[in-house]
């Protein structure tokens, strides 16, 4: 048997519109930790609109009576190496040439998931973000914050 090396390949930019079509495929509704949670929810007997268009942002729940809505965010799309550590934090968890184009991305969805915020605060919503991870950890917390808020605004 003979054992050849191919030869290194050499950094070639993809085209834009190769990744257009790829970042187009990234679910945006319904991911793993969003399911949990709602799933909970149900389960314990709440009723919820799911991506509400008529809100900015389309919350991923919405309890229209109690003006509550709710994001899940995930962790690495809505930055929060970025939030929690700043860009050093972000920077440690980028392998790739284009880190400051990471940066500047992920900078921009941080700063309009804070506007959503507080536009939604503005038009009298209460709103809760969570991270992907903590809701795939433990979803009791984010339960626990929901009934307590719900309870309050019933």
């Amino acid at each position: 048997m003979v054992w050849r090396l191919e030869p290194r390949r050499t950094y070639r930019p993809r085209d834009p519109q190769v990744t257009s079509t790829m970042m187009s495929a990234v679910k945006n509704k319904g991911g793993k930790a969003e399911m949990v949670l709602r799933k909970a929810l149900h389960k314990r007997g709440f009723r919820y609109r799911l991506h509400d268009r008529q809100l900015i942002g389309r919350p991923d729940i919405v309890f229209r009576r109690q003006s509550l809505a709710i994001f899940v965010d995930g962790d690495f799309w809505h930055g929060r190496a970025l939030v929690d550590e700043g860009t050093n934090g972000l920077l440690r968890g980028l392998r790739t040439k284009r880190s400051a184009w990471w940066i500047e991305k992920i900078t921009k969805t941080v700063k309009r998931d804070n506007k959503v915020t507080a536009e939604l605060g503005r038009q009298g919503w209460l709103v809760l973000r969570f991270w992907e991870s903590d809701v795939l950890a433990d979803v009791e917390p984010a339960l626990r914050q929901i009934e307590s808020l719900f309870r309050q605004k019933s």
